[in-house]
């Protein structure tokens, strides 16, 4: 695939303390590349970075095939980028921020009201900014970047202070606006908004992309016994596999989840069950979850170090 975002051994430092490391990273177009890390791992400064409203000490950077420092104005036009804390401007209202955010980027007014309309903040459109809850405020800045149809939307912690409707419409958005072939960076430590998301997803730790690679590539490298679910019409048959040489674990939660010393092992787990005379009715992967692979690469991490 082509690549949206490229950083080549780009390193940023704010006087004796390095943001960034020595990072190389790419981001593929019409992907949803999730940042994750603990604060201080470099998430916000490489979205600064990306936009140009940080320039690096050392390494190249480039966005949409363009360098950020030499074209900005174009970077900025097709990029919208939400952060934490977002800057409003708080004496006027809702409809003039959206309003003046569409003008400068020569985006349609008739756009105004369904973007403030899917975030839930069109009931609030002719009040004050400065009187925002600050859940409110974020949501207004999410409506702010959708208005211009930017070909990249970086998120920094989005949904940080919202309700989980206004959550939810946030994942939805991303999900609706990489179908469409647009290019989504989120950075977050929140690990349950990424999961079932990410396309790509990169653990950052002391400004460096430490480990990159789909949720399904990572669970191959660092999940040391793969999982899966088993299940048969006479549930009994499947005792057995608790005493398996080949099974590490294995628990009832609607079905038998089962841990494997190795994937490799269950086509001759499946084969004895039914040489043994079970009926199976399910066998399906058991992927672990973000939080669970987030932790075992930490924990392989530490273990190099």
């Amino acid at each position: 695939m082509p690549t949206a975002l490229a950083f080549s051994h780009v390193t940023r430092t704010f006087g004796d303390i390095t943001a960034v490391d020595d990072l190389s990273l790419e981001v593929p177009e019409g992907s949803i590349t999730v940042l994750l890390g603990p604060n201080g791992a470099g998430k916000t400064t490489t979205v600064r970075l990306a936009t140009g409203a940080l320039g690096s000490d050392e390494g190249s950077i480039e966005v949409l095939g363009l360098d950020p420092l030499i074209a900005g104005n174009e970077v900025r036009s097709r990029c919208a980028v939400v952060p934490p804390k977002p800057a409003l401007y708080d004496n006027l209202t809702g409809w003039e921020n959206l309003t003046f955010t569409a003008d400068i980027f020569s985006a349609d007014h008739k756009g105004i009201k369904p973007a403030a309309e899917r975030f839930g903040i069109d009931h609030a459109l002719d009040l004050n900014v400065g009187g925002y809850s600050t859940g409110m405020r974020t949501r207004l800045a999410l409506a702010r970047a959708v208005l211009h149809d930017p070909d990249v939307l970086l998120l920094d912690e989005p949904t940080a202070g919202l309700d989980p409707e206004s959550a939810r419409a946030v994942l939805n958005l991303i999900r609706e606006l990489a179908g469409r072939g647009r290019t989504i960076v989120l950075c977050t430590h929140l690990l349950h908004e990424a999961e079932g998301v990410a396309d790509q997803v990169v653990l950052m730790g002391a400004g460096q992309a430490q480990i990159v690679g789909s949720q399904l590539d990572l669970a191959d490298r660092y999940v040391t016994n793969p999982a899966v679910i088993i299940d048969a019409e006479d549930r009994d048959s499947l005792s057995a596999l608790s005493r398996h040489d080949d099974v590490v674990s294995a628990e009832w939660n609607g079905a038998l989840h089962v841990r494997l010393t190795h994937i490799d092992r269950l086509p001759g787990l499946v084969a004895d069950l039914v040489g043994a005379g079970a009926r199976i009715t399910r066998v399906e992967p058991d992927n672990p979850t973000l939080e669970t692979l987030y932790f075992e690469m930490q924990r392989s991490l530490r273990g190099q170090s």
